[in-house]
């Protein structure tokens, strides 16, 4: 499985707008339900600043969150969004437990 954290802090006018557009890339992903990976975000206390996880699973012909027409919408102006710009990195799932 591969892994990638984003995090970045966005500006204060401008952290429930980042919001609402992520709620708008899980709106998406329940209509859609595609297939081959794990989406999550937080907001973080401050209020400002997000993190953002994606696990995609090791399967063939697996869909792509880039492929989201929310998530493209989302992505699509968030340096404007941001005080401090997403910086991704990779990870590796050491382990994952869902309730």
């Amino acid at each position: 499985m591969k892994s990638t954290v984003v995090r970045y802090r966005t500006k204060a006018d401008r952290a429930d707008e980042n919001q609402r557009l992520v709620e708008a890339v899980f709106e998406d992903l329940r209509a859609h339900a595609p297939q081959g990976f794990d989406y999550q975000v937080q907001r973080l206390d401050d209020g400002v600043s997000f993190v953002h996880v994606v696990v995609e699973h090791d399967v063939s012909g697996s869909d792509s969150l880039q492929d989201v027409p929310a998530f493209q919408k989302f992505v699509a102006d968030i340096a404007d969004r941001c005080e401090e710009p997403p910086a991704a990195s990779g990870a590796s799932v050491v382990g994952r437990y869902f309730g």
